[in-house]
């Protein structure tokens, strides 16, 4: 620009500072995954009217001139810095900040269960735990239901909840079976994979079937024969043997080691692989009692009772060897890692089993040390305890009756003849 200064010719710089590109991003998380959707927005401070085109800058070419820049789905390659600027004729803004764009997989939560063994009454907390940090996941829980040949997922809660927790109080044998959980987020919901299945197992659940073990007991030597059988009371069709090991749910049967009569399997030859939870399932979503199986190579088992015991039961627990068909003949027995008790016969007997025996047993001996087992002591509920309470009256009234009584009767008619004296005697 020119200018006449003293009829002088001068030139005059006139500075127009230009426009600063802002470059935000939504939803603002410091981690996006594979598959949400993510916009970019670039705004001009100080561009005045909106006749401007807009440039992106990524690695990859982006042939976008609009304001705002929408990923969906987001994808890996979409990983990186961006930075955008405006563009209007010969004018430009200045390059806006740069966002980076961190793109992860779909994360996997992982489910836990506590207790995981549950006895009638006891409250049992589901926890959902999401590696990837976020106060943003709304979590969501499902029970795994079965059918003929797979699994569907029935929500505990439609809405989900906004804590990790969820909490079945009290719970009882309606609730047994197989769950799972996933976390969501966005304002339409982005879902992370379904966590691994996990389940809340009654020793002791009352079912149209049960499910037995021979030989019975819950430790098992390798290179043995076991057979798990689905027993219902006049008909055992219709049920099938599952087994939940650290891979996951599956048939309880594998058809090359093992033979299917019925609703039986008979395994040939066990080895490790076999140790896991097994219990019977229909179709219809009933479930038997579960069986916690341990298969060891080692030289040592404990003979512990395949179902939970009842307060007032006798309970013998006894230390096996491998190649010794009697009983060890020494043997000390932990309870829950304390040493409770020495035995010189290999066995140990509690003459009136109470809940407060209730947890894991061990035995070791000079040959090795058994794995450990699990103990239930089922308390007996009101209703059971009210028809004992019961009997044992009826038998203190017929006790009076029948021997009590005739000596009184005696007494008040004070007759000493010869039938009050049988009588009295």
């Amino acid at each position: 620009m020119y200018c006449l200064i003293s009829g002088l010719s001068c030139l005059c710089r006139v500075s127009v500072e230009r426009p600063v590109a802002v470059l935000t991003i939504q939803p603002n998380w410091t981690q996006i995954f594979i598959g949400e959707t993510v916009t970019l927005r670039c705004v001009l401070l100080g561009g005045g009217d909106t006749d401007w085109q807009y440039e992106w800058f990524h690695y990859q070419n982006i042939s976008q001139t609009e304001p705002e820049y929408r990923i969906s789905p987001v994808r890996t390659s979409h990983n990186g810095s961006y930075r955008c600027k405006g563009v209007k004729g010969r004018k430009t803004s200045n390059h806006s900040n740069v966002v980076q764009l961190t793109v992860s997989v779909k994360p996997k939560p992982v489910l836990s269960v506590s207790p995981q063994w549950l006895n009638p009454g006891d409250s049992v907390t589901l926890r959902c735990q999401v590696k990837e940090t976020s106060t943003d996941w709304r979590f969501f829980w499902y029970r795994n239901v079965p059918s003929d040949r797979s699994y569907t997922f029935k929500h505990l809660s439609d809405d989900g909840t906004t804590e990790q927790y969820y909490t079945l109080s009290p719970a009882g044998r309606i609730h047994t079976g197989g769950y799972v959980c996933r976390a969501g987020r966005g304002n339409s919901f982005y879902y992370t994979d379904y966590s691994a299945p996990q389940f809340l197992w009654s020793g002791d659940l009352p079912s149209a079937v049960s499910l037995t073990v021979n030989p019975n007991r819950t430790q098992h030597f390798t290179r043995t024969s076991v057979s798990l059988s689905c027993k219902k009371k006049g008909n055992s069709t219709g049920w099938r043997l599952m087994r939940y090991t650290d891979r996951g749910t599956e048939s309880g049967c594998v058809s090359y080691r093992g033979t299917i009569q019925g609703s039986t399997c008979n395994i040939r030859t066990t080895l490790i692989q076999d140790s896991g939870v097994y219990w019977c399932e229909s179709g219809s979503g009933e479930n038997s009692n579960a069986v916690n199986i341990t298969v060891t190579d080692g030289d040592v088992i404990l003979e512990s009772p395949v179902h939970p015991v009842t307060e007032g039961d006798t309970v013998t627990l006894v230390c096996k060897h491998r190649t010794n068909i009697s009983n060890i003949i020494k043997a000390d027995f932990y309870k829950d890692g304390v040493l409770i008790r020495n035995d010189t016969t290999g066995e140990m007997t509690i003459p009136v089993v109470s809940k407060s025996d209730e947890g894991f047993y061990k035995c070791t001996s000079n040959e090795g040390e058994s794995p450990g087992s699990w103990v239930t002591v089922r308390v007996l509920d009101g209703s059971s305890i009210s028809v004992l309470v019961g009997v044992v009256m009826r038998l203190v009234v017929a006790g009076f009756l029948l021997v009590v009584l005739p000596v009184l009767v005696c007494l008040y008619k004070k007759r000493k003849d010869s039938w009050c004296n049988r009588t009295s005697l």
